[in-house]
């Protein structure tokens, strides 16, 4: 279905663009309360594409077995299939985790390695695994202070390559933890088993995603009138870490409807040259978030004339335009001239080969 999948792609390099200015003004620019309205806006990014670049895992990973007429032979390859990915995805997210300790790829690849034993079970369970990988994490709040081996002066997990501290990172408290950030793979694979063919669907999606993020935003409005007291204020306010049940509710309520105008363009505008481009962009996410953050930051760096860290930046700040228009450029260009020569970007042609 050529327009569900253009649709598809522009999400994906939403949440690519939109990790690049995320992880670029983290290093070189200033998330601390931006006053002028360019910082603002990048900061509007954070937590949102990281939401739906997941989603979108979840989706993609739904669109390869969307079909209902699989032998137990064909089951089975896919399932291997996604699980040699998954590993593949693991090993090049722990080799980055040294030089950016922010990595999702490793966590990426364990909601892949669980996703690929719930291929072919209905899809009201996706739903209710979302749920229940929220609540385990709420449980376990009760159990693990949330800041357990973190040192946010300089960001740094303190016993990640100790057997007891990376389960812990990895299933808890790390960044983008299985617990709760399964839930968004869940919900991708979900979504991914709508038929997007059906104007409905993008309507429905839609609707529901707008209803919720009122409501969010209807309780922070009302922490800003005073009407909780303090630990339900910091719990409904909480962005990114901890990932509380608002945060999570409102950032997929974002990514509903933003997926769904994405699949509206992606129907609409089929054969406009800036969506194709667009396009590109999101077909080549995974190599673009190693490149990002690997090329993107040496690059970034030396223009700038600062040191990456892969810290938070304690330099001047870069200006929020130049770090928006880097991170636009940077983000553009390479999709297209690597589209001209090659159908698929390096990471995912490396990723294929391994995976059969």
């Amino acid at each position: 279905m050529k327009d569900r999948i253009i649709g598809f792609d522009l999400a994906r390099a939403y949440a690519i663009f939109g990790m690049f200015i995320v992880n670029f003004n983290f290093s070189f620019g200033s998330v601390m309360n931006p006053t002028d309205k360019v910082g603002q806006l990048l900061n509007i990014f954070t937590g949102n594409s990281t939401a739906i670049f997941i989603i979108c895992a979840g989706m993609g990973v739904s669109l390869m077995t969307n079909r209902t007429d699989y032998t137990t032979q064909e089951k089975a390859k896919l399932k291997s299939k996604i699980l040699k990915r998954s590993w593949f995805l693991f090993v090049i997210g722990l080799l980055l985790f040294n030089w950016w300790s922010g990595d999702i790829l490793h966590f990426y690849g364990g909601y892949m390695h669980i996703a690929a034993f719930l291929l072919f079970i209905p899809k009201r369970y996706y739903l209710l695994g979302a749920i229940i990988a929220i609540s385990i994490f709420h449980l376990l709040l009760l159990i693990i202070p949330i800041t357990t081996s973190w040192d946010f002066t300089n960001y740094r997990y303190l016993d990640f390559w100790t057997p007891l501290g990376f389960l812990r990172n990895t299933f808890y408290n790390g960044w983008n933890s299985i617990f709760p950030w399964f839930s968004y793979f869940l919900v991708g694979m979900w979504l991914g088993k709508l038929n997007w063919q059906l104007k409905n669907t993008k309507r429905n999606i839609f609707i529901v995603g707008l209803l919720f993020f009122i409501f969010i935003q209807g309780l922070r409005y009302m922490v800003k009138q005073h009407f909780f007291s303090p630990f339900w204020s910091d719990y409904i306010m909480a962005e990114y870490f901890p990932p509380y049940l608002p945060f999570i509710v409102v950032t997929l309520a974002f990514a509903f409807m933003a997926i769904s105008v994405f699949m509206f363009i992606g129907e609409k505008y089929s054969n406009n040259s800036i969506v194709l481009a667009f396009q590109k962009t999101g077909q080549l996410t995974l190599s673009h978030y190693l490149i990002h953050l690997t090329l993107g930051m040496i690059l970034m760096a030396t223009l700038t004339g600062k040191n990456y860290t892969g810290l938070l930046e304690d330099e001047q700040p870069t200006s929020p335009i130049y770090i928006l228009a880097f991170s636009f450029i940077f983000c553009i260009v390479f999709s297209v001239l690597w589209r001209k020569k090659f159908t698929n970007g390096p990471l995912e042609t490396l990723m294929r080969k391994i995976s059969g």
